[in-house]
């Protein structure tokens, strides 16, 4: 990992250190880890300078809030099983998502009307009206200032949603024990809704959204990605699809939890 090309970008990092992965074979480091949780605006920066140093910046949180600051800082990060974001197709693992997800419950309409049990389909886009990276970086500063005990870790990846899989990231491990495969649908929503990844904990993820869906239908067609993706935000959240496709009507920022 190249630090000294954020020096060359004028950019100055808190203390911090490198984290060896908990697999420890190679001593692979996938993650720089500050010290201390970051001034509130170096995301931005860093993330604006990312196409020179190839650093993406994260937001990191722990576990708990407990003093170890899992899983960042005790490595229990696992690159060396996660495949390539590019071996995947996201249409068909939503496709096979939403199929695992149905069969494990006798009656899934309810949770998933309008659609019931029949997958729709990727949701159709709409024109976004802010800039990806500035709305990012707008998020980031207000992510910091809601969540001041947040680190700043530095992953070498070419775009966000890889960063999950370099540094090794296991979040989801409950329903899919491969972040590659989560980091192939993230590269999909980057390009359809101009979404970013800007903070990550134990298991839950924090996306900036700059092409939102702008009415009732769209956002339900959005949130049956998102049921596929990570059906607890459904089923331990509002319970149904049309009551949380409400709160992605225009919304610049997604959330995920997996339990």
């Amino acid at each position: 990992m190249n630090l000294d090309a954020l020096r060359s970008a004028a950019i100055d990092l808190p203390p911090g250190r490198m984290i060896t992965s908990d697999e420890g074979e190679g001593d692979v480091q996938p993650l720089w880890l500050s010290d201390e949780p970051p001034a509130m605006n170096l995301w931005g920066r860093i993330r604006a300078a990312h196409a020179d140093t190839g650093l993406w910046p994260l937001l990191l949180l722990p576990l708990d809030r407990d003093d170890d600051f899992r899983p960042w800082a005790t490595g229990e990060l696992f690159p060396e099983n996660v495949s390539s974001p590019g071996d995947h197709d996201a249409a068909a693992l939503l496709t096979e998502w939403w199929g695992n997800h149905i069969s494990t419950e006798e009656d899934s309409a309810p949770a998933t009307a309008p659609f019931g049990r029949d997958w729709p389909g990727l949701a159709q886009t709409s024109p976004g009206t802010e800039a990806p990276d500035v709305l990012a970086a707008e998020y980031a500063l207000a992510f910091a200032s809601f969540q001041p005990e947040a680190r700043l870790g530095l992953v070498a990846a070419p775009r966000g949603a890889d960063a999950l899989a370099a540094v090794g990231w296991d979040g989801p491990v409950n329903y899919a024990g491969d972040t590659g495969k989560y980091a192939a649908v993230l590269r999909s929503w980057e390009e359809r809704f101009g979404v970013r990844v800007v903070a990550v904990g134990f298991a839950t993820l924090y996306l900036s959204v700059a092409a939102p869906p702008t009415t009732r239908d769209e956002a339900l067609a959005v949130a049956a990605e998102h049921f596929a993706f990570c059906p607890d935000n459904i089923w331990q959240g509002p319970g149904d699809l049309a009551t949380y496709a409400e709160r992605l009507v225009d919304g610049d920022s997604w959330q995920f939890w997996w339990d």
